[in-house]
């Protein structure tokens, strides 16, 4: 709970600096804030406890997930900055919509009750819709965040639908009275299918097959660094809500429920990185990529009660990995028109530590040793098979080894192109988002247990 008063308090503080004109002093005043809300998130690890009714819930999953999420807002806000330096008389409203986003998130991951759920999602949901439209000269950016509000807002009304039919069964709200009535014999019809309804609103907002249609066109036309979050930090909370929204109902004791999971794991696995061997726009390959990994997440349903751990481990070298590519497609595409392959020509020969980061970012996705996806992935295969899915396994290796064609088509485009022009100057910040988050997924890979055994 102090967490998320903490971070409500410095988006308000951000929103104050413009009123004092200290717009320089946002970005480095905000990555000090988040980092005293990264240790206060810390400190709460071991702590278990209630707030206002059981409307919020310090857990260790909680307190995990939300460093985790206030460690990506870190790097996005360091990333502003440079990104956003057209606009500073803006950015005070750019970098205040993210930390109220980090608000929603946190909230969404640490929830007591159901309302408290779907407000988490709507204030998460808005600032990514405004985020996406936020370049108001460019059409595809007004077409990005139009597209998404309209989808977002008929998802938002599934999951509350889901809610309302929940409640109709079980007259509370509160997960936990819920989870103790879900044990009785007989429930009423209206519950699974209001679990099956929360449950399609989700798959949405983690873009999983077949409910994915929005994300390439929204990840294209949105400005980059919208496209840098979405891929990344809210792609991981709405698969760690739902995770813990079906832990705490207990969905997982539906055999039928677990067979729908499969499938549509399979689905996304396969239609993601058929569809991104197809594209030339990179940020259009990385949503199919997103598609993809939303697949392999998805397989930690199948055991909801030991696999938190695998969840943690998997969004973490994910989303790392995810920074750091984006921190160098960020730079190489800035004032440009589109995000093609042809832009990364030659980028081992006009700037080869960030070719080499973004190398190494594409090999952790790809599922290369030493690098955090590696193992992420070999985790959560161990776990399917204990768990004796052994078809899942089987199309998710072939899947991994799809997804090498077109992570190595970028890969060989920056090695062995020439590059179309002399390139730009990179500021301090990208390369230094770009190495720690690199770093971590390395530091990640080599030692894997100082992510699992927190949720062990």
């Amino acid at each position: 709970m102090n967490t998320l008063i903490a971070i409500i308090g410095l988006g308000v503080l951000c929103l104050l600096f413009e009123i004092f004109n200290l717009r320089k002093a946002i970005v480095p005043i905000t990555i000090i804030g988040l980092l005293g809300v990264l240790g206060l998130t810390i400190s709460e690890f071991n702590s278990t406890e209630s707030y206002y009714n059981n409307m919020i819930v310090v857990s260790k999953f909680s307190s995990t997930f939300s460093s985790l999420f206030v460690v990506l807002t870190i790097f996005l806000v360091a990333l502003s900055h440079n990104f956003y330096e057209k606009h500073q008389s803006k950015i005070s409203d750019y970098i205040a919509i993210k930390i109220f986003l980090l608000a929603g998130a946190v909230a969404m991951v640490s929830f007591g009750n159901l309302s408290m759920f779907f407000l988490g999602i709507e204030v998460l949901s808005i600032a990514l819709y405004v985020l996406a439209a936020s370049d108001r000269m460019n059409l595809k950016s007004n077409e990005a965040g139009m597209k998404y509000f309209l989808m977002g807002s008929f998802a938002s009304g599934i999951i509350l639908f889901g809610i309302c039919l929940i409640y109709g069964a079980m007259g509370t709200f509160d997960v936990t009275e819920i989870s103790e009535l879900s044990q009785s014999a007989e429930l009423p019809i209206w519950f699974p299918i209001g679990i099956v309804l929360v449950t399609i609103g989700m798959l949405f907002k983690v873009a999983a097959v077949p409910f994915h249609f929005w994300a390439p066109d929204v990840y294209e036309g949105s400005p980059t660094m919208t496209t840098t979050l979405m891929s990344t930090l809210a792609k991981v909370v709405a698969m760690a809500t739902l995770y813990k929204l079906l832990s705490v109902m207990n969905a997982d004791i539906s055999e039928p429920f677990k067979i729908v999971v499969v499938i549509i794991s399979m689905a996304s696995m396969t239609v993601g990185n058929i569809m991104a061997l197809r594209q030339t726009n990179v940020k259009r390959m990385l949503a199919f990529s997103g598609i993809s990994h939303a697949g392999f997440m998805l397989m930690t349903l199948l055991n909801l009660s030991t696999s938190a751990g695998s969840l943690l481990y998997y969004a973490s070298a994910y989303s790392l990995a995810g920074i750091a590519a984006f921190s160098v497609i960020l730079y190489v595409c800035k004032n440009r028109d589109n995000e093609d392959i042809v832009n990364f020509h030659g980028l081992d020969k006009t700037n080869p530590l960030l070719a080499a980061i973004l190398t190494a970012a594409l090999l952790s996705m790809a599922g290369i040793p030493i690098f955090a996806g590696f193992f992420a992935k070999l985790v959560l295969f161990n776990a399917t098979i204990q768990a004796g899915y052994l078809a899942l396994i089987i199309v998710a290796v072939v899947n991994s080894i799809i997804s090498v064609g077109y992570y190595f088509k970028l890969i060989l485009a920056m090695y062995t192109k020439v590059p179309n022009e002399e390139r730009k100057a990179t500021p301090f910040v990208i390369y230094a988002v770009a190495v720690i988050a690199i770093v971590l997924n390395i530091a990640l890979g080599l030692f894997p247990s100082l992510l699992l055994d927190l949720l062990a």
